[in-house]
């Protein structure tokens, strides 16, 4: 018995001595400051797979679409830099549009104003977010899209026949 617990003292000291030393190599610090959008991503995920599961009420399914989506908006601010906010702030009310849809679909009574809560919610997140995105470069991207498609319909759409 007093071998078992002397090695298993040798053990918790070790462990604490790595971890003491990964701790001071700024270990610690590096996946804090790169993996801590996965503390919101997570329980979004864990949300929505304990709802299909059938463990969890529809109504799980409103914080499980929040957190997704903003797991999602903060993994890319973390990954290409927080200025990005500038322009994605209306994923944020997206996020509570998702939420409300999946909940408003997956009820089976349907409550009375959360589907169209959902919808008008979601519409305006997504008119904002066309409104800040065109004031960004994605409008140079936007106007090559066009142009590309303008000349696929004029040279390619018009050699294999006629009309759509």
């Amino acid at each position: 018995m007093r071998m078992r617990n002397e090695k298993a003292i040798g053990i918790f000291i070790v462990v604490a001595g790595v971890i003491i030393l990964l701790g001071k190599l700024g270990v610690f610090g590096f996946i804090g400051r790169h993996f801590w959008p996965l503390l919101i991503l997570l329980p979004g995920i864990a949300l929505h797979a304990l709802y299909y599961a059938r463990l969890s009420p529809s109504w799980s399914l409103v914080p499980a679409g929040i957190l997704t989506v903003y797991g999602v908006l903060f993994g890319i601010t973390n990954t290409w830099g927080a200025g990005l906010m500038t322009s994605l702030w209306p994923v944020l009310l997206l996020g509570v549009a998702v939420g409300l849809l999946e909940f408003g679909l997956a009820e089976r009574r349907r409550p009375q104003y959360v589907l169209p809560g959902g919808m008008i919610i979601g519409a305006v997140a997504v008119i904002l977010l066309g409104f800040t995105l065109l004031q960004t470069g994605i409008i140079y991207v936007l106007a090559v899209l066009l142009i590309l498609g303008g000349v696929w319909l004029l040279l390619g759409r018009g050699r294999r026949g006629t009309g759509w």
